[in-house]
């Protein structure tokens, strides 16, 4: 894998009071900061150059990670301290640090999984963009058709539906829940071009799909933990326990 994005500029509002006083990419789970162990998960699966977004206590970060020499690695900050641009305005912001040859991993920065990912990074490869999802249960499910083209999006409290094509019925399509993992090919952020400074990944990949080859990755055994809440910080070491089973 020769390179990826850490999605670590967001505000953390769902994990206050911590992040009163650092960024959520400093949260730390078992002695670790939730940014170390995704830089080394991502090292870990041979990547070369790593793009890390940064807005809420940018000063931290940066010097966090200058005191551990980037961990080794060949770590690129994409500066967001005017402005946070949400994660695709933030993909397009960092445009210019990327080798516009090969695919970009994209990985949220308060995520835990089992996820192999350089097998997943080989995946994507393949196509304009592959979303990792599974069948976990939430109100807010991608659509997909008999091929994992990506072709829609919907709430399942609120029953609204998004989708390039018209109206469609969620129950013509498969349902999976999106991860925070994905691959994006640089081709694709030419397209991007049309976008305001200011914009959400999935908005994107819901209008691109139309013209576009975005693709889900389901995976079965998918064991995942979203760090993002406060609530769930007492249970994330329990969950590592399990993924080092």
């Amino acid at each position: 894998m020769r390179q990826a994005m850490i999605f670590a500029a967001g505000m953390g509002t769902r994990l206050k009071p911590l992040t009163d006083h650092m960024p959520k990419a400093l949260v730390e789970v078992g002695g670790i900061t939730l940014l170390e162990r995704v830089i080394r998960n991502l090292m870990a699966a041979g990547t070369e150059r790593i793009v890390i977004n940064v807005h809420h206590f940018a000063d931290m970060i940066e010097q966090f990670l200058a005191d551990n020499h980037n961990f080794g690695a060949d770590i690129r900050i994409s500066d967001e301290r005017s402005g946070l641009l949400e994660t695709g305005g933030g993909l397009k912001h960092a445009a210019r640090l990327f080798d516009n040859n090969d695919t970009i991993l994209i990985h949220n920065v308060d995520i835990l999984s089992n996820v192999d990912l350089g097998a997943f990074y080989r995946k994507g490869t393949e196509h304009e963009a592959v979303l990792m999802v599974s069948q976990r249960k939430t109100k807010r499910y991608l659509l997909f058709d008999d091929d994992m083209r990506l072709r829609g999006w919907t709430n399942i409290e609120t029953g609204e539906v998004k989708s390039p094509f018209g109206h469609i019925s969620p129950g013509d399509y498969h349902m999976y829940a999106f991860s925070g993992i994905h691959t994006f090919s640089p081709h694709l952020l030419s397209k991007m071009d049309s976008y305001p400074d200011k914009f959400g990944i999935m908005d994107f990949y819901l209008k691109e799909c139309a013209t576009s080859d975005i693709r889900g990755y389901v995976k079965d055994d998918l064991m995942l933990m979203d760090v993002g809440k406060a609530e769930t910080i007492d249970n994330a070491k329990d969950f590592l326990d399990r993924l080092t089973k």
